[in-house]
């Protein structure tokens, strides 16, 4: 019996867990929250390449474990697999989802940015707040990613790319 949730239920549940970590708890120290963040989505990514490669044999390299991470466990995430993959085959991957689904109905209240004042520069921009907004969104799936390849055996450091909305690229350096 295969177990499912709505998409909604897990949109909402990381959107509300992005907001209590960086409203609530750390609101003042970002870096924590984003850590926080990070650190559950390793949990999950961890958990859930277990549950995925019960039933394989180990894999034997570094190609063959991002290759089920960009077709099998992607897919398992977002009922698709992801659209590209480069690789400088030195320890550096890039996966490219075209239309990342959790980015795909973000947005930002713009009336919020309408209480600064006008002649402070200091004041950070819509855009910027926007793009801070989405990176918090990003470190969840960047720990999920982590802590997949840690589970595999991989060791490595994952960043988010959304320079190309709703295009998102993960960046995967292999630790040596």
């Amino acid at each position: 019996m295969v177990r499912e949730v709505s998409e909604s239920c897990v949109d909402s549940l990381l959107t509300e867990m992005v907001a209590c970590y960086c409203n609530r708890f750390y609101a003042n120290k970002p870096e924590l929250a984003a850590r926080r963040i990070e650190a559950i989505g390793y949990q999950v990514g961890h958990q859930l390449s277990e549950r995925y490669t019960m039933e394989r044999p180990r894999f034997t390299d570094h190609l063959e474990a991002i290759k089920f991470i960009c077709k099998d466990f992607w897919s398992e995430l977002f009922k698709k697999q992801i659209d590209n993959l480069k690789t400088n085959h030195r320890g550096t991957f890039v996966l490219q989802d075209n239309k990342f689904r959790w980015l795909a109905r973000m947005s930002v209240d713009p009336s919020i940015d309408n209480a600064s004042s006008v002649e402070d520069n200091s004041a950070p921009t819509p855009e910027n707040k926007a793009a801070q907004a989405m990176s918090m969104h990003l470190y969840f799936p960047c720990g999920i990613i982590r802590g997949a390849l840690s589970n595999l055996g991989i060791p490595c450091a994952v960043s988010a790319d959304i320079s190309n909305l709703p295009a998102c690229s993960f960046v995967v350096r292999i630790k040596a």
